[in-house]
């Protein structure tokens, strides 16, 4: 939900943005323009941070007794560990 919400806000000044520059003020069109940029790269990206993908051939994940909750979505997470590789992963419990 939030995350829709950020990417209408990027797309609505990325509109204003282009719409300033219609009207030749360079500045202030190029810097909404820039920071819808920025939003809407960010809001995309983050959700990739916890993203479990697929285990590498022989992985070997290992609880490592670690919990926290996730202050995105309020989700209780736990990491493992991989010694082979050094990889850390989230899963939720």
């Amino acid at each position: 939900m939030l995350r829709k919400l950020l990417i209408g806000i990027a797309v609505l000044l990325a509109v204003l943005g282009l719409w300033l520059l219609s009207r030749q003020l360079w500045t202030p069109g190029l810097q909404l323009l820039g920071f819808a940029a920025l939003l809407l790269l960010t809001t995309v990206f983050e959700g990739w941070r916890y993203r479990t993908g697929p285990a590498p051939p022989g992985a070997q994940w290992q609880h490592t007794g670690e919990k926290f909750t996730d202050p995105i979505s309020g989700q209780e997470m736990e990491v493992q560990y991989d010694p082979v590789s050094g990889e850390r992963r989230y899963v939720p419990r």
